[in-house]
């Protein structure tokens, strides 16, 4: 393999690797939702803890470390909703990144 090949082909990848990460910080900025007064992240964690728990009203701390007062079912669907929404989007373009490789 001649150099200008290998050039080429680490280019190619640096450019793969850069646009996975600009797609990740995307995706992961759009998981962010305000409700009742706090605002969320919609990812795993607070999806598993919401579901942890078995009464209505609760009291969590926010992405920003503010207690607040929830309706956890709300807040689960309101979570569960953005999180599958954006990873789906998330999804679609990444295999749109892959294929242009």
């Amino acid at each position: 393999m001649n150099t200008e090949n290998l050039t080429q082909t680490v280019k190619e990848r640096f450019d793969y690797e850069s646009a996975k990460q600009v797609l990740k910080e995307k995706y992961e900025a759009k998981m962010l939702f305000a409700l009742s007064g706090g605002m969320w992240c919609a990812n795993p964690e607070l999806i598993t803890l919401l579901t942890a728990f078995s009464t209505d009203d609760i009291v969590i701390c926010d992405t920003y470390g503010n207690p607040c007062q929830v309706n956890r079912t709300e807040l689960l669907h309101s979570a569960k909703e953005r999180y599958q929404e954006q990873m789906n989007a998330w999804v679609n373009e990444y295999d749109e990144v892959s294929r242009q490789r």
